[in-house]
């Protein structure tokens, strides 16, 4: 039997032709269905009609082709509206911006910035109620096609955001319970904060975000700004540079402590020692206002344009009390730990400053998902920090980042992350997103409570810990697996609506890339049942192949069923195709299509 293979129509004429064929008997079907391939824009045409003279016949093709991006971008366009509306012809800009909300994006999202301009100005024209039609939804959504696309076809990292966002809110308020710990008080600044602040915000490697509590409150980065400061630092002078000053090796030891390692280096760039020698590398010969913008203008491409501000507050009080820094800062001069030439008072100012940079919740998550990404941050696509640096960072971030207590988290945890005693936890989920936690309660070592026990409660949900089995381990839940990916659920969901004829379910099962020759227990695939049932053309433009089941073609099945409509669309349509194609082994059914003349030579 004839197997068709799959069509890409991208021609208004075979549109036409396919609508005034099943027209009859189709009542109020959707006649603004377009076709798609495996990839929606990767769309190509085979032929526009019967053409009786092969050289007509390619010099249609040749003039189709002309217009096959402007058309392939159309259908994907459509398809895609169609899908977020569920089939209807507008929504409104609310419904709109829950559909994108539903996917992990947030309408801040710079990438996103043309289409809500469109959005707001439309709004304004109006003034009033504003529906999405497919006009203004083309002009919206022009620029980020592809973004938009990708999206709804759930081929983000997190497939099914919002079952995620509701596992990750269930985290957040049980750990709200916890108890205990104490605001830090040895900078006055600090204590000012209130023990019941807790926030946590997400931001994945795609762009997708959350955030749960206390997320807008700005608070200083203190200890989190020692792996951004030395991923810059490898990244503009290198790894070799920066390492002749400074360790690589756990110190066992508090964070504040007077001492070196036995090449009288500080042991790593995660304690305060470390961190000061650092800072004494970073644009050496420039003045202080120089450096510090330096360092800003960094923090602030990694947190994709979000708050980064500064505490004067908070660096005064530092400078006030920093007893111990200074303490340190004399004992690495005496030692020569810093380059030569270098103002050990200005490295310590330098690093006051730094740890007075205030971010939110949601700022500071976008770095980590910049670490994350490999240094790519996930909402601006722009590239801050090299590949290198981010690898030396996260590794020292996993084996020195939350103080003394870094053994530990590496074993319950096993992830990288880096603390500070405003009560923030930078923690980073390598490929797939960054988390930032804040809540100012500390425990004895300085670590956020909530925040620690938050990652230990993240890791025993999901198979984040970096030594998971991802293939075994069938107790912990993956998210970057997609449900949708049960074959059986699949071909469920799709014989029922060709059975019920719900065109918006199809559409949607097209746009995420579902399989539409899946076959049932009996080879038996959407189109037999369209065909049987109340046939709607949106198969032809989806390309369903003409599958035998138990000897019938869907063709076979419309004319037992006596579906008139549908028998003359798919004889049209495999007419078409035999033309288009050439010369191929007879079968039985394209014996009878040459019975009634096929035209080509």
């Amino acid at each position: 039997m004839h197997s068709l293979k799959r069509l890409r129509i991208t021609n208004a004429g075979v549109l036409q032709l396919l609508k005034h064929a099943v027209n009859s008997a189709l009542v109020g079907s959707d006649s603004n269905v377009f076709s798609r391939s495996q990839q929606p824009f990767q769309l190509f045409c085979r032929s526009a009609a019967l053409h009786h003279n092969r050289q007509q016949h390619h010099q249609a093709v040749n003039d189709l082709d002309q217009t096959e991006c402007r058309n392939s971008l159309i259908s994907g366009m459509d398809l895609l509206f169609y899908t977020i509306t569920e089939g209807k012809e507008m929504i409104s800009v609310s419904q709109f911006v829950s559909a994108l909300k539903s996917t992990g994006l947030w309408t801040s999202d710079p990438r996103l910035r043309d289409c809500m301009r469109h959005l707001r100005l439309a709004m304004r024209e109006s003034g009033g109620t504003v529906m999405v039609d497919q006009k203004l939804f083309r002009k919206c959504v022009g620029a980020n096609i592809l973004l938009l696309t990708q999206a709804f076809r759930r081929k983000f990292i997190i497939p099914d955001f919002e079952v995620f966002a509701s596992n990750m809110d269930q985290l957040y308020y049980s750990t709200q319970r916890q108890e205990g710990g104490h605001v830090a008080d040895y900078i006055p600044q600090l204590a000012k904060f209130s023990p019941n602040l807790w926030g946590v915000s997400l931001c994945t490697v795609d762009g997708q975000r959350h955030s749960a509590g206390d997320t807008k409150v700005p608070f200083c980065l203190q200890s989190c700004v020692k792996p951004l400061e030395y991923a810059i630092a490898v990244h503009e002078i290198g790894t070799e540079h920066v390492h002749r000053y400074v360790g690589k090796e756990p110190s066992g030891l508090k964070f504040n402590q007077l001492s070196l390692n036995d090449e009288d280096k500080p042991h790593n760039p995660m304690v305060n020692a470390g961190a000061i020698v650092i800072s004494s590398l970073l644009k050496p010969n420039s003045n202080k206002a120089e450096r510090f913008d330096y360092v800003m203008e960094y923090l602030k491409k990694m947190a994709g344009t979000e708050y980064v501000g500064f505490s004067n507050a908070t660096f005064q009080s530092e400078k006030e009390t920093g007893d111990r820094n200074f303490a340190i800062g004399y004992y690495l001069k005496e030692k020569k730990c810093f380059p030569e030439n270098a103002d050990m008072i200005a490295a310590l100012d330098f690093y006051f400053q730094l740890c007075s940079i205030e971010v939110t919740c949601e700022s500071g998550c976008v770095m980590a998902a910049t670490l994350a990404n490999g240094g790519i941050c996930p909402i601006t696509g722009e590239r801050v920090l090299s590949a290198e640096a981010v690898r030396n960072t996260l590794s020292l971030m996993h084996s020195c980042g939350m103080y003394d207590f870094s053994g530990q988290f590496a074993f319950h945890v096993g992830l990288p992350a880096k603390s500070g005693v405003s009560g923030a936890v930078l923690l980073v989920v390598p490929n797939i997103m960054g988390i930032m936690c804040w809540s100012p309660p500390l425990d004895r070592v300085g670590n956020s409570v909530r925040g620690i026990h938050f990652c230990q409660e993240l890791v025993s949900l999901f198979n984040f810990h970096n030594y998971d089995n991802l293939r075994h381990f069938a107790r912990k839940l993956d998210p970057r697996r997609l449900s949708f990916d049960d074959r059986n659920k699949s071909v469920v969901n799709l014989m029922f609506a060709a059975y019920s004829g719900d065109v918006s379910a199809l559409r949607r099962f097209a746009l995420l890339a579902v399989d539409m020759e899946e076959k049932d227990y009996d080879s038996r695939t959407g189109l037999h049942v369209a065909s049987a049932e109340v046939f709607q053309h949106f198969f032809i433009t989806a390309y369903i192949a003409l599958s035998i089941r138990w000897g019938n073609t869907p063709l076979d099945d419309a004319r037992q069923f006596g579906r008139d409509g549908v028998v003359s669309v798919l004889t049209e349509y495999q007419q078409m195709y035999l033309c288009s194609n050439g010369s191929q082994s007879k079968t039985e059914d394209q014996r009878k299509l040459d019975s009634e003349g096929c035209g080509l030579s």
